[in-house]
């Protein structure tokens, strides 16, 4: 029985001298030093103003280019363009298993070659040679996914994308980044005294950490920008940890759109290496042309059987179509139905089903809308649950403002565990043409009571 007792304690002494024996383990090598960091710089032979940096450190785990300009990267080999004159020193930092050394050179470019400058990222960006003044770009505000942000495996912001005007409490509406050729590629960034940081970020300029914060910040004027080539991506680069409207922590942005009045950029996260921020930014003064949906009446149907021309789109609820009618009736015996169920959580407050249609409704022909809907006695309607069927219109130009532009319709459901037909008459709006969005709404809005309730043949009547 002792031995027994004690056998744990003689494994954990053998495993502790065992432990204490080990003498294969890895070490690391010795740290590099500067004087072993080396790299050339060979001007090419068509352009002297490109010159190409290799790396001649020996074997090294990675390697870092700064090339003075605002262009960066990684790999033993990097091609710079210098179009301007001037003397630009450029810093190679190299890393091994026992640490990272670097070195320094600086690269004399003995005149500005023009031709350089005149290229068609350039001039989208400045305005070309002949705008002495520069670009000015803003936050197109009016846009839905002006900013956004999602995850590095993904190419979208599908994590969040703000509505129109969404952020206009935040301080940055008002940001002007100017882009000029001249002033060896003067950046001015024009805050009117504060700045929005991303609040992970936000000490990099003077804010608390925490959420997304507006800070009192005055941008320095030694800022230039760069636009490089890597890896077949184009990358915009603000120098001396510059940014663009709206702070992250991260100088060097990814250009996935860049036109004449258009400019969509994504950028990283330093606290959250894991996410991608984006930004669209279109000219000052610039106002994107509406294209209007044409203006049509067509038959709208759904009996929530797989058959209806209607492609919903469920937010903050669970919503199952072809879903199992659960209680067939006389006012209602389809075989399928649609299972739509208010989820609890503050992000749910305002679930509800919508479409957003390809054309505007044209209500002046067709303005009652019909559905049936069973509401189930096991709900708890004893509180802010309501017994009660919305249906929006809503103008989905709007973006994240298309609530402000709705008509809704609010039914009361009377009678509870049987189903009902309710019909939403607007004719009374017949002339307003703006309408391409129909949501659905039921059991209210503005709280966070779960529920669960049932569809049946959604119309749009003559």
């Amino acid at each position: 029985m002792k031995a027994y007792l004690y056998q744990p304690a003689i494994i954990l002494l053998m495993v502790l001298a065992w432990m204490g024996c080990k003498v294969d383990d890895p070490e690391l090598g010795a740290a590099p030093t500067s004087e072993q960091v080396k790299f050339t710089a060979t001007p090419t032979a068509a352009n002297t103003n490109i010159i190409v940096f290799k790396n001649q450190s020996g074997p090294v785990t990675k390697t870092v280019w700064d090339l003075g300009n605002g262009q960066t990267g990684s790999g033993d080999e990097i091609t710079g363009s210098f179009a301007l004159a001037g003397d630009y020193v450029v810093k190679l930092t190299v890393f091994t298993s026992g640490g990272f050394a670097s070195t320094t050179q600086t690269i004399k470019i003995a005149q500005t070659k023009p031709e350089m400058l005149n290229r068609p990222d350039y001039n989208f960006l400045t305005g070309g040679g002949a705008n002495i003044a520069g670009k000015t770009w803003v936050i197109e505000k009016g846009i839905g996914g002006h900013l956004g942000v999602g995850p590095t495996t993904s190419s979208t912001p599908e994590y969040y994308q703000a509505g129109a005007n969404e952020k206009a409490a935040e301080g940055f509406y008002d940001d002007e980044m100017v882009f000029t050729l001249s002033n060896n590629l003067k950046y001015t960034y024009i805050n009117h005294g504060s700045s929005f940081a991303n609040g992970a970020n936000a000490a990099g300029i003077g804010g608390a950490a925490g959420g997304d914060v507006t800070v009192n910040y005055t941008p320095p004027t030694n800022l230039s920008w760069s636009i490089s080539d890597e890896g077949g991506k184009k990358f915009l680069t603000i120098s001396n940890g510059g940014f663009i409207a709206y702070y992250t922590g991260v100088s060097k942005y990814e250009i996935l759109t860049l036109s004449e009045n258009e400019m969509y950029l994504r950028v990283g996260d330093k606290a959250s290496p894991a996410l991608y921020w984006y930004l669209r930014l279109a000219p000052k003064g610039y106002t994107r042309p509406v294209v209007e949906k044409p203006l049509k009446a067509n038959d709208i149907a759904d009996k929530f059987d797989g058959t209806g021309n209607i492609a919903w789109k469920a937010d903050g609820i669970t919503f199952k179509n072809n879903f199992d009618n659960p209680f067939p009736q006389p006012a209602n015996t389809a075989a399928k139905v649609g299972f739509y169920q208010r989820l609890a959580g503050d992000a749910n407050q305002y679930g509800n089903l919508q479409t957003t249609l390809d054309y505007r409704l044209n209500l002046s022909a067709r303005n009652k809308f019909k559905v049936k809907v069973f509401f189930p006695s096991f709900n708890d309607y004893s509180g802010t649950l309501k017994p009660q069927v919305s249906v929006k219109l809503q103008n989905s130009l709007a973006g994240g403002n298309a609530w402000q532009t709705q008509t809704e319709i609010v039914k009361q459901v009377t009678v509870l565990n049987q189903w009902v037909e309710l019909e939403f008459d607007f004719s009374g709006i017949a002339n307003v043409v703006m309408y391409d969005q129909i949501v659905l709404q039921l059991g209210g809005e503005g709280h966070q009571i779960p529920g669960i309730f049932y569809l049946g043949n959604f119309e749009l009547q003559k």
